[in-house]
């Protein structure tokens, strides 16, 4: 999925948008998980997942409504989240 959003982002404003949100997100959602090992059932690691999922659940909305995805477009949340705080506009 990044493969195709990163590059899109660069020449669409909302989307690059979107996407500075969802790393923002992604690196909350990521320290937390790495100061609560073992913890992956509590509340508050739980609501960050789920924060991090609508954000992402809009590029991929926004991605469809634009035509820069198509199809099924399943992601794993932590994976995604890991690709993201990693990536390079």
């Amino acid at each position: 999925m990044l493969e195709t959003v990163l590059p899109a982002s660069r020449s669409d404003a909302r989307l690059f948008a979107l996407v500075e949100e969802a790393r923002e997100y992604a690196q909350v959602y990521l320290l937390a998980k790495q100061r609560h090992k073992g913890c992956d059932g509590t509340g508050e690691l739980t609501t960050l997942r789920e924060e991090f999922k609508d954000v992402a659940d809009k590029i991929v909305r926004y991605c469809r409504e634009k035509g820069y995805l198509s199809g099924p477009c399943e992601y794993d949340p932590d994976a995604l989240a890991a690709a993201l705080t990693k990536s390079l506009l």
